[in-house]
């Protein structure tokens, strides 16, 4: 009888020991690696909420990042990630770090690696984006309806086609319901440069500028736009990737909202799943990826909704109608499918008199990708 008991016994151990076994290899671990500050309330910020969301609703998640890291010292980063934290799946969250993403596909085929607006893939190394051009698009709609000097800034970080597709669709916007309105872009090469966002807003202002858009990883534009619209002098801005509202009441009409989130719990629950495949998601508003707004809240900041409502634009598909109801019809479109409606769809010229999509045609998501002009509203050439 002992001989039983002792061999239920160590069977007993045997078994709970392979569920403990189990339960660690049933484990994942994440690092993430940011360009800015998470503190940044801009892109790296919305990536490492994104982050914390999937952490809470997956269980069997572990995650580590690291932030503020050179585009230049990427390699060494991931190197770290890999070898000294043990990391099953390496999020890089900047355009810059592609090459050295794939590079680190190679050097390590039994990892994954995810990379956020690249276009380069292999079998280990998958790309996602929650693009945010619908979103721009909505908010020219609203910066060409309520400017009233017709020019309107743009605060733009680097010159890559990401930004110039996202400054192309708010120019597209503006032009949709003001063709006499110009757009203005200042360049100041820092994802997150809160100083010189500050003088270059501060410099589109001088110039006449009263509506303001921008591609910065911190609330800068909208504090200069708050500022002035305090002061007596209304500036309308508009807010990127985080609910910048509060930075600026009497300033901030919508934005652009991103939810990581979704994003991350989807590509996370393929790889523990062992479902994943060499991903590449590009989410849209159709996905809930992209919202509109300065806020979670509402789409259009409650202080400026009557002035869209009052303000009357034509259009060939609805007739008379009140720039927030377009806005408002053209983010349902949005959110059915890109086939309803699409930003980037002929005639579309440069503003060199190019034209760049014909009459009927839409642009390919690879032309969108790659895209390197200026639409014809926009005023200057891009720096090279």
């Amino acid at each position: 009888m002992r001989i039983i008991f002792r061999m239920l016994a160590v069977c007993l151990c045997v078994f709970l020991l392979a569920g403990v076994a189990s339960a660690k290899d049933d484990k994942l671990k994440a690092g993430f690696i940011y360009v800015g500050p998470v503190g940044d309330y801009g892109w790296s910020h919305a990536h490492d909420m994104g982050r914390k969301f999937a952490e809470s609703k997956l269980p069997w998640l572990e995650t580590v990042f690291i932030e503020s890291v050179g585009e230049a010292d990427s390699a060494r980063i991931i190197d770290r990630f890999i070898q000294e934290q043990k990391c099953d799946v390496v999020f890089t969250t900047s355009f810059g770090y592609m090459d050295d993403t794939v590079k680190a596909g190679i050097k390590y085929p039994d990892k994954h690696f995810m990379h956020c607006s690249g276009f380069k893939q292999s079998e280990n190394v998958g790309t996602y984006f929650a693009d945010l051009y619908q979103m721009y698009y909505l908010n020219g709609l609203m910066a060409g309806a309520m400017t009233k000097s017709d020019k309107i800034g743009y605060v733009a970080a680097f010159p890559i086609p990401e930004l110039v597709r996202h400054i192309d669709a708010f120019a597209l916007g503006i032009k949709a319901v003001n063709p006499d309105a110009k757009v203005h872009v200042r360049w100041i090469y820092a994802w997150y440069g809160p100083d010189k966002a500050k003088e270059a807003a501060e410099s589109l202002i001088a110039s006449g500028c009263d509506t303001l858009a921008f591609t910065e990883d911190t609330p800068a534009v909208i504090e200069v736009g708050q500022d002035h619209s305090e002061k007596g002098k209304q500036i309308y801005t508009f807010s990127h990737y985080s609910p910048m509202q509060p930075y600026g009441v009497d300033s901030v009409v919508s934005g652009q909202l991103v939810d990581w989130g979704v994003m991350y719990v989807k590509i996370l629950q393929s790889l523990h799943d062992g479902t994943w495949t060499k991903d590449d998601l590009w989410w849209l508003a159709a996905e809930d990826a992209a919202i509109l707004g300065g806020s979670f809240d509402n789409i259009v900041n409650p202080k400026f909704a009557a002035e869209l409502k009052a303000a009357k634009v034509k259009t060939a598909e609805f007739g008379e109608i009140s720039a927030y109801d377009l806005v408002v019809k053209r983010y349902e479109q949005m959110k059915k499918d890109t086939d309803v409606f699409e930003p980037f769809e002929g005639p579309i010229y440069d503003n060199t008199g190019d034209l760049k999509i014909k009459k009927g045609e839409r642009a390919s998501k690879g032309d969108l990708l790659s895209i390197m002009y200026y639409v014809d509203n926009i005023v200057g050439s891009i720096p090279k």
